[in-house]
């Protein structure tokens, strides 16, 4: 079954990740996927969490840049 996490939660999870740079990334729509559970709630589907940082992954400083 599927763990669903909360801002807080991926924040945990996340080194150097803060709820105001999550809520950046989502409005920018670069951060990791995420569900609206309702009109203010947002939740990221575990597995969705860890593939987005795995697509994120670099074996170089060289290699193309991430936006921030």
């Amino acid at each position: 079954m599927e763990r669903y996490l909360s801002p807080k939660e991926v924040c945990e999870v996340v080194p150097g990740m803060t709820e105001g740079l999550l809520n950046q990334m989502r409005f920018r729509g670069d951060g990791p996927p995420f569900i609206a559970a309702s009109p203010r709630k947002r939740v990221y589907a575990e597995s969705s969490l860890h593939d987005w940082l795995k697509s994120r992954e670099r074996t170089s400083t060289a290699d193309k840049a991430l936006a921030s």
